[in-house]
């Protein structure tokens, strides 16, 4: 079978932006426009397309990442078959509970499409987004949304993109008209300027540009197109003579710009009023990479550890990453894949390189948010899902048996906040069991484990809504009811001072005894590094078969604690020195030792406990704004900056976790129920001294 559509003409694309910026109803338009749906989602009355998850239309968020397909023409070919580009569009979540989604889905998107509200500017999970967009070099197109909003300003978006994400920004569309007078948008390369009309916005029609605008276009037009010349030689030298410089080469100079980030256009609409969306998926055809303008795959050879390449080509060997697990009611689990080389075919065998074991493709969907239809392939550059791989987890490379290749992984957050959970009656133990363990293969940011003490569950995640959320999902999908215990904060201990310390586990009794001997030195690391083991055994004085048990028994340790049974972290122990008996030592003997001498090198360096906090951003009317401050100051927060937005006022400002549980309720009695707050995790730091006793004497209880 061959390719439908060229790789050249086809875009793999996400939509990324704050919670509440209108990335949804963005995505419910473009699926309109490219005809994929016949009537417009929207998110305020609980029917879109993408979000289509009970919990998503309820509370009117995203939470996963949903993909689908779609075709478009771009508007100035006027319907010509033949410029009809493929387009793979993933929706992202805003909630920075659900960061996971975002970052998994950037990982193997080629670019993405930034939305603004033309409100608030540029908000704190649009900086974490654009940090991730960096980090994988994606490629990125601006638009700034809701400009028929009160309070609508089209300047300060501007002002904040180019004072806090990136001053290579350029205005590519000037907005005609603001708030309720917003009437359509003025592209200015072309200097055209356009209404849309009809119902739905379907038609897009030119009109004359507003006589009041005429010099501001001009202006912003010469800003825009001296941006544009100085990435290009040819361009800047025809520029400063003052040539006019034809549109087609601007937009090539921009394209090759763009790719290269080194510039962002930026465009603008408004998405609930059905302007500006068709112009913004012409810009991703003109602008946002195709898979073969990336540069080729990079991994490692698991046979000799060298690092290959693989070229965006169907007939290079396959490779191709899975990046998300999805519990499918109709059929069982679905991973996404995204194909970097090669074709995946029905009905093949594929190795997975990162577990190194076989899985055989049975079936291959292509999604349409959950409707999927059947496919015989997914080549080069696309993106699709397999249904019922055994082995497969998030972050997996799937590739070729005969040239074997591990593609970079993707690093997830570690949990911040743990709830206590226990089923409702027998029946839900079971049942409990098998839940949790599949929504914990599909979010790798939800973690599972058991208090062995107590014989209790704990499962931690990423903040309060994301647990209320799995819990939420256990009793829907899988119809289980589980009792919850109240929020914890995940502290972590470390330590502050290097320090040696001898573990010995002599028994005697009868017949063979045990014997294991050894020394440790453990020193701090940077916070974030986590926690490492150097063997540096000279002269066999511990015989190698020992040195594993040791290893695992100073990592049992570290996993519960010396100082209030948190897991020690950003440590780093060496062996260096021990002893062991010809016939006594075994395994077991030498695994206590290690962990003896942990427990004791911890107590001497100076044990901390540390905590997690978190970057938050209150948003007040101003007449509150000293009763907000005051009670964050009351919450050990600090307060990095203050600001405004209209005539409300933000505070930004970093709070441990731990003093921030319930903070929704007082804030809005506060601010009688204007005031509103995003928070995200930021780092962890040390707790307090008095703070930090209480915290243990309540362990000990």
């Amino acid at each position: 079978m061959s390719r439908q559509y060229p790789i050249e003409k086809t875009r793999d694309i996400g939509i990324i932006a704050h919670i509440d910026a209108g990335k949804t109803t963005v995505t419910e338009r473009v699926l309109f426009y490219t005809g994929v749906s016949y009537k417009i989602g929207e998110v305020h009355t609980g029917d879109t397309v993408m979000d289509w998850m009970e919990q998503e239309r309820e509370r009117g968020i995203t939470i996963t990442s949903a993909a689908t397909t779609c075709f478009w023409i771009p508007t100035y070919h006027k319907d010509d078959k033949k410029y009809e580009h493929r387009i793979n569009l993933i929706d992202t979540p805003g909630h920075i509970d659900f960061t996971v989604e975002v970052k998994r889905s950037l990982r193997v998107l080629d670019g993405a499409v930034v939305v603004f509200d033309g409100v608030a500017g540029v908000e704190p999970q649009s900086e974490t987004n654009w940090r991730y967009a960096d980090e994988y070099g994606v490629p990125r197109i601006c638009f700034i949304n809701k400009l028929d909003r009160m309070g609508a300003n089209f300047e300060k978006d501007i002002l904040s993109i180019h004072e806090r994400l990136t001053p290579n920004a350029v205005v590519l569309q000037l907005p005609i008209g603001i708030e309720d007078k917003f009437e359509g948008v003025l592209d200015l390369l072309t200097r055209k300027a356009y209404h849309f009309e009809g119902e739905k916005g379907e038609r897009i029609i030119e009109v004359e540009i507003p006589a009041n605008m005429k010099e501001l276009v001009e202006k912003k037009r010469h800003e825009l197109v001296e941006k544009i010349a100085e990435t290009d030689d040819k361009l800047i030298h025809d520029f400063l003579e003052g040539k006019e410089i034809p549109v087609e080469d601007l937009k090539k100079a921009l394209r090759v710009a763009t790719l290269k980030i080194r510039l962002v256009p930026i465009l603008c609409g408004s998405a609930l009023k059905n302007k500006g969306v068709q112009l913004m998926l012409d810009a991703v055809i003109d602008y946002l990479p195709s898979p073969s303008d990336l540069p080729p795959v990079k991994g490692i050879n698991p046979n000799n550890h060298n690092e290959e390449e693989r070229r965006p080509d169907d007939n290079e060997p396959l490779s191709a990453l899975a990046f998300k697990i999805a519990a499918d009611p109709f059929v069982g689990s679905l991973t996404y894949v995204r194909v970097y080389s090669g074709v995946l075919k029905r009905g093949s065998y594929v190795l997975n390189s990162t577990k190194n074991n076989q899985e055989r493709i049975g079936r291959i969907v292509r999604m349409h948010a959950n409707h999927r239809e059947e496919a015989d392939e997914i080549c080069a550059g696309d993106l699709g899902a397999l249904v019922g791989l055994k082995n497969t987890t998030t972050g997996n490379s799937l590739v070729d048996p005969e040239h074997p290749l591990i593609l970079e992984s993707i690093t997830f957050p570690e949990p911040v906040i743990s709830i206590r959970i226990e089923p409702k009656t027998k029946v839900d133990q079971e049942k409990m069991g098998i839940a949790l363990h599949h929504l914990a293969e599909e979010d790798p940011t939800f973690r599972v484990s058991g208090d062995l003490e107590t014989g209790e569950t704990i499962i931690a995640g990423m903040g309060e809504l994301h647990l209320e959320i799995i819990v939420d999902r256990m009793k829907r999908e899988f119809n289980v009811l589980g009792n919850v215990g109240r929020p914890q904060v995940a502290y972590k201990e470390t330590i502050k001072s290097k320090a040696d310390a001898e573990g010995k586990y002599i028994r005697q009794s009868g017949g063979r005894g045990q014997y294991g001997h050894v020394w440790l030195k453990v020193e701090p690391l940077e916070r974030g590094k986590g926690f490492e083991f150097i063997d540096e055994i000279k002269g066999g004085v511990i015989p190698q078969e020992f040195i594993t048990p040791v290893e695992k028994g100073v990592r049992e340790a570290a996993e519960k604690g010396v100082l209030a049974g948190y897991p020690l972290t950003d440590i780093k122990v060496t062996l260096y020195d021990g002893s062991f008996h010809e016939v006594d030592s075994s395994e077991f003997a030498f695994k206590i030792a290690g962990s003896i001498a942990l427990q004791e090198a911890a107590r001497q360096a100076k044990l901390v406990l540390l905590e997690p906090v978190m970057k938050v951003q209150a948003i007040t009317p101003s007449d509150f704004l000293g009763d907000v401050t005051g009670d964050l100051s009351s919450r050990r927060a600090k307060i990095s900056a203050m600001g405004e937005r209209g005539t409300a006022r933000v505070v930004d400002a970093t709070v441990p976790l731990a003093e921030m549980f319930g903070y929704v309720t007082s804030l809005r009695s506060m601010t009688q129920g204007r005031g509103s707050f995003t928070m995200e995790f930021s780092h962890y730091d040390e707790v307090p001294r008095n703070v930090a006793e209480l915290i243990i004497e309540g362990k000990k209880k």
